[in-house]
């Protein structure tokens, strides 16, 4: 490390699951965060902070003046601009020794693979099941490590796979048809409901980076903002034949 990187993380070092190892294992990391929305204006941010290495953004839709309660990554400039490049320069400025790149484009069952393929986490931070099913569905193939989160109204949820743990499919087997599901859009969000769950995501890449115990595997985190509660739902390994 740099003695710049050494006084920025120093409060990171002292703790003694992390250290001087720890930090550096970070800095030599690698973490793609799919959709640069609510999700990952949280998750985003603190793993930046964090110090992970190599950060990639991909995202193939604008800002749009609707996204700002909840999209705290962007500002009122950022609309009409592309969200991945909005929110690579809100992490340059946290960082400008930072390395950022962008995708500018939507992930796909066609493009996925390619894309993911060489990071060593996945964080989920899109808004509708296709995109999670996808994700999900290339990350278990590929033997990669994820986090998936979703949230509406009041209510998220948020888990994480490891190759041989519970993935997505084996608390929801398939993809909800789309008048089944609750949207933002229909049923609106609360911010600061998914600021909670994105920090979570954070927390989860950044443990899965450090090598530490106590990752969401096997268990579905459900939080209630409105009631201020946490609750586990445990994963069943066997509706999932990937695995």
């Amino acid at each position: 490390m740099t003695d710049r990187e050494k006084e920025k993380y120093s409060r990171q070092i002292i703790m003694p699951e992390i250290g001087t190892a720890g930090q550096e294992r970070l800095l030599s990391s690698s973490v793609i965060v799919i959709g640069a929305g609510a999700l990952a204006s949280a998750s985003l941010y603190y793993i930046a902070a964090a110090g992970v290495g190599k950060i990639t953004i991909a995202d193939g839709d604008k800002v749009e003046l609707s996204n700002l309660h909840r999209q705290i990554i962007h500002s009122y400039k950022s609309i009409g601009t592309k969200k991945a490049e909005s929110a690579r320069e809100s992490l340059l400025r946290l960082d400008p020794y930072s390395d950022i790149k962008t995708i500018n484009e939507r992930i796909d069952e066609r493009n996925i693979k390619d894309i993911i393929k060489d990071y060593d986490f996945i964080v989920d931070a899109t808004d509708n099941f296709p995109s999670k099913f996808t994700i999900n569905d290339a990350c278990v193939d590929l033997k990669k490590p994820y986090s998936h989160a979703g949230i509406v109204r009041f209510s998220g949820q948020t888990m994480t796979y490891v190759p041989g743990t519970s993935s997505l499919r084996h608390f929801l087997p398939e993809p909800p048809e789309f008048d089944e599901c609750d949207t933002c859009k229909v049923q609106g969000v609360l911010g600061a409901a998914v600021g909670v769950i994105g920090s979570i995501q954070a927390c989860e890449a950044i443990k899965y980076l450090l090598g530490t115990k106590g990752l969401l595997t096997d268990r579905l985190l459900c939080f209630d903002a409105l009631t201020m509660t946490f609750r586990t739902l445990p994963g069943a390994r066997a509706v999932d034949s990937r695995t």
